[in-house]
């Protein structure tokens, strides 16, 4: 089935309308029409060939929501009409440990991502969601329960949410646990509203002083501006928890001063360059750690939108049409997003 995206040629090429062909589903598919898709960083790493890998055409979005259209004769978890969201992962080779654990985003062979995987179909490997549609394992599909009004600012919630609430809920944020988020963007946002909504109290970390409102309106009991080093030593020895979502190379010795003993400064940003090896002795002396983390599993998200719906959280978003997306590309690339662009499908018919 011939569908509507956009998408690039070459590392070096903008974005432009193109066709693309989606699979009939099989027994175990569902085929879905794309409402929204919101624009994730990784699609300009991806789409611009920054990260190692990229294949050609290049269909990028992974923060995907729309309605079933079809489903295979073995599906009986969906049913046409469903109101559904796809994330980063639209398969994994199901028998690996990871996979057996529910944790299928550390498939020890590697997770097909819902962008530039490798596929059977063409053109061999996988095209996401700046198109019309798209054909997926039910395995990978999850149920959205908000309302039809809240669903472009959902879009976004199937990466930008879910890269949160898995470290938050793995280091078990709740009352009583101190949390920090480093970075007030497209991740960052979802973080203290989540860390909020879970009934930690949250810190917001930022490196401008412009966002200290913006932090505090999106849930943060307190606002720290990294470059301050006495409201940095304020807080020193009393974090349980600090994700830290920023995507530049940083120095991340001023954080892990910030945590108790035993607690945990974990990675979610992903930077071109590499950070600053951290000093130890900060480390071995209160048993810190810096741990990572990667999006999460499929029962986790489908948790993680049920949550969501439950308090009323959604991203904030800015909507556009798919054929402003290279603008969007460069203001991201500026910051200038409050928080995260999610794309109006209907604009690939135009």
């Amino acid at each position: 089935m011939l569908t509507r995206a956009f998408g690039a040629h070459a590392a070096d090429k903008p974005l432009e309308a193109i066709e693309i062909f989606r699979r009939e589903p099989g027994a175990n598919d569902v085929q879905i029409e794309i409402a929204y898709c919101g624009v994730c960083h990784s699609d300009l790493h991806t789409v611009r060939s920054e990260w190692a890998g990229t294949l050609y055409p290049c269909v990028p979005g992974h923060e995907i929501v729309g309605h079933v259209t079809a489903v295979g004769s073995a599906v009986d978890k969906f049913k046409v009409g469903d109101t559904v969201g796809v994330g980063c992962m639209v398969d994994s080779c199901q028998s690996c440990y990871a996979c057996a654990d529910g944790l299928e985003q550390y498939c020890e062979h590697g997770f097909t991502g819902t962008y530039n995987g490798k596929t059977p179909d063409a053109p061999g490997h996988t095209l996401g969601g700046y198109s019309q549609s798209i054909t997926v394992r039910d395995k990978f599909v999850v149920k959205v329960s908000h309302p039809a009004e809240k669903l472009a600012a959902v879009a976004p919630l199937l990466c930008a949410g879910i890269t949160l609430w898995s470290p938050l809920k793995h280091w078990n944020t709740g009352p009583g646990k101190k949390v920090g988020i480093v970075g007030i963007g497209g991740l960052g946002h979802m973080g203290v509203k989540l860390a909020r909504a879970l009934g930690a109290h949250v810190v917001a970390f930022t490196t401008s002083e412009s966002k200290r409102q913006d932090a505090v309106a999106l849930g943060a009991h307190e606002v720290v501006v990294s470059r301050n080093a006495e409201e940095m030593q304020a807080h020193a020895n009393s974090f349980d928890l600090i994700v830290d979502t920023v995507a530049v190379s940083h120095d991340l010795n001023s954080f892990i001063n910030l945590l108790k003993r035993d607690g945990t400064l974990t990675l979610v940003g992903a930077p071109e360059h590499p950070h600053p090896s951290p000093m130890v002795f900060p480390l071995i002396m209160k048993r810190r750690s810096i741990a990572g983390s990667t999006i999460g599993s499929i029962a986790e998200t489908q948790e993680m939108l049920d949550f969501c719906a439950e308090h009323g959280i959604v991203s904030e978003i800015e909507m556009i049409k798919v054929q402003d997306i290279e603008t969007a590309y460069a203001r991201m690339l500026k910051s200038d997003v409050k928080y995260r662009f999610v794309i109006d499908s209907k604009t690939l018919a135009a």
